[in-house]
């Protein structure tokens, strides 16, 4: 803890006192003053040093919370993206509009110790601004302030993004053009550059036949129209465009719907866990996690 001097003041007062006081502020920083007596040419003197007590990037411990079309799931991580607490989830509620998100991530996360939100949301987010939310209550998430309001019902600063994006930053190496997509209810992606995510791009909606989109074409409700044999197939023509479209150095396979896959993969091809992806709910909070240069 750093000790900074504040301007003394004279004040008659016996000499050899000392009183140490708390200060609690509405953030992350706490104040302890101490007030000390010297006796300085016969005249008493009150002076005051302030030590900061702050949440240190070191010390802090993220919420990331993963909300998908059937479960909702949370672990909080530590500034490196390890776990630490249980990876914990709940059935997603019905409907699936905010209030009732809301009321499920409490239940989830009670008890749980934390000083920052990361969440990942299945749908197109701005600046922490929902605009879709195709396979939740689409209507009642357009223009939703997700950001604000996690941080008006659960008191701590809260960012959210693209599921798939936040996945993104919890597994890309950081070498050259990664890309990850999900296989869940719909079809995710997130493209990372160099460890940089890129602006996120809805190839779910992209048309891939005549009639339907990606998530038509290979998510959960199809899945179960035409069978795992038949998805399969489909799932290696999708493969097979995303490779000559983006051109990707590796593709990571995530969502829960990945365990049904046995195509052969490429070798830049990794199957990996959700547990994995959410790991990028640290990697959001990068920018107050890295160590300040000493340099002036």
């Amino acid at each position: 803890m750093k000790k900074k001097f504040l301007p003394f003041f004279i004040r008659k007062v016996p000499l050899g006192r000392q009183k140490n006081v708390l200060v609690k502020l509405n953030t992350p920083t706490h104040y302890l003053l101490t007030l000390s007596l010297l006796h300085i040419n016969k005249i008493h003197v009150t002076f005051a040093f302030r030590t900061v007590m702050k949440t240190t990037s070191s010390q802090l411990k993220i919420l990331a919370i993963d909300i998908g079309g059937s479960h909702v799931k949370a672990t909080v991580l530590d500034k490196n993206g390890n776990m630490l607490s249980d990876y914990i989830k709940i059935d997603t509620p019905l409907p699936a509009n905010p209030d009732n998100i809301l009321k499920a991530i409490k239940e989830l996360v009670k008890g749980l110790s934390y000083d920052r939100i990361s969440v990942g949301f299945p749908g197109y987010v701005r600046n922490n601004i929902v605009g879709t939310a195709p396979n939740l209550d689409n209507d009642a998430w357009r223009e939703f302030k997700f950001g604000n309001k996690l941080e008006e019902e659960f008191g701590k600063p809260a960012r959210v993004v693209n599921d798939a994006d936040m996945q993104g930053l919890g597994i890309a190496s950081g070498k050259g053009l990664e890309m990850v997509v999900t296989l869940g209810t719909g079809f995710g992606t997130a493209l990372v550059l160099d460890g940089v995510l890129l602006p996120h791009l809805e190839v779910a909606h992209h048309p891939v036949t005549k009639t339907k989109d990606y998530d038509a074409y290979m998510g959960d409700k199809e899945l179960e129209k035409i069978g795992k044999k038949r998805w399969n197939l489909r799932m290696k023509r999708v493969f097979q465009i995303l490779k000559t479209v983006f051109n990707y150095d590796h593709l990571y396979i995530g969502g829960g719907n990945s365990r049904l896959l046995t195509i052969k993969l490429d070798d830049n091809m990794t199957l990996v866990s959700n547990k994995d992806g959410i790991k990028g709910g640290a990697r959001l909070w990068a920018d107050e996690t890295k160590p300040k240069s000493s340099i002036k």
